[in-house]
């Protein structure tokens, strides 16, 4: 069997190829070229050497060999064993071994292994169909004579009058955009928002309708009829907090929620951090499907606004929920 072919094949596709208990063919990308002094061009090439020291079994030779000819794993690699045997006792006998398109191997007076490429054949895959070629310089031709045609045009220059004039207009109008905005309320903001995360300015814009219909303390008759009106710095809404003095005793639980949010992962993110800061920190699924977060639960009214007002310094826009207790 002509392992040398599959040796070949290998090199169009892999950098290195390794006989396995002789050495291994590397491939070295060259870029291309210019001879000047034979006004030659020559294409990228991938020029081969040999690396006898690479001589251990990668599998890659031994897989192609019994891919392609069908046989086993250990039959392919007797055929390679047979084939470096002979390649050895051909070199011990003083023999020059030619690898067809590959190279040649020779031992010097010293005893070392030689080899010299076929710089005929180039696997560069990106090459192919270039071969070098010719070009001779154009001669008679000087850039330095080239023609450089002017212009007859006089040079463009701005009077004092007409730069007074433009300034005129302008200073009116940049005096206009600056005076507009300060007058108006469209740069501000009835929502309290220092959060730079795109998701949480999302779900802003989303409560914004049910933070502006609900405000303060809700009486829940049940677990599920619940108020939005989150205040931590990256809570998505705010609304107004009105403080609501007990009218009577009731069995109530009363939490204090810090946020509001439309993704539960931000919501964790929010419980991660107050479970940091020592607070029992829980989530509440809203009827709207956001996910509230609750710092704490109280169970006296007066206990909940004292401690709203303690947790507003960090979390602006803390409000308190009110539950009756089931």
């Amino acid at each position: 069997m002509d392992v040398t072919a599959y040796i070949r094949e290998l090199l169009f596709s892999h950098d290195c190829v390794i006989i396995p208990g002789f050495g291994g063919f590397i491939g070295n990308y060259s870029p291309a070229r210019i001879d000047k002094s034979a006004s030659t061009f020559y294409p990228p090439v991938k020029q081969i050497s040999f690396n006898r020291n690479l001589n251990h079994n990668d599998g890659l030779l031994v897989g192609k060999i019994s891919e392609s000819s069908g046989l086993n794993y250990g039959d392919s690699r007797n055929i390679v064993d047979e084939f470096v045997s002979n390649l050895r006792k051909r070199l011990e006998k003083g023999e020059k071994v030619v690898l067809d398109n590959i190279g040649s191997f020779q031992n010097n007076q010293e005893g070392s292994l030689q080899f010299e490429p076929d710089h005929n054949v180039n696997y560069h895959l990106d090459s192919y169909g270039l071969d070098p070629f010719q070009f001779s310089p154009i001669e008679g031709y000087d850039v330095r004579k080239r023609i450089v045609k002017h212009s007859g045009k006089e040079p463009v220059r701005h009077t004092a009058s007409k730069i007074l004039w433009r300034a005129a207009i302008a200073v009116p109008l940049i005096a206009l955009m600056i005076a507009i905005p300060l007058r108006t309320d469209i740069f501000k903001s009835k929502v309290e928002s220092s959060n730079l995360n795109p998701l949480a300015k999302t779900e802003l814009e989303n409560n914004r309708k049910e933070a502006d219909k609900n405000s303060g303390i809700e009486i829940s008759p049940s677990a599920e009829a619940e108020i939005i009106t989150p205040g931590n710095i990256s809570s998505p809404v705010t609304a107004p907090v009105e403080a609501v003095q007990p009218a009577e005793t009731e069995n109530a639980d009363y939490y204090l929620i810090t946020g509001s949010f439309q993704l539960k992962e931000n919501a964790d993110h929010q419980v991660r951090a107050l479970r940091a800061e020592g607070f029992t920190p829980e989530i509440i699924t809203a009827p709207n499907g956001f996910f509230r977060v609750s710092a704490m639960r109280c169970y006296d009214l007066n206990e909940a606004l004292s401690n709203k007002e303690t947790l507003s310094k960090k979390y602006p826009g803390t409000w308190v929920r009110k539950q009756k207790a089931i």
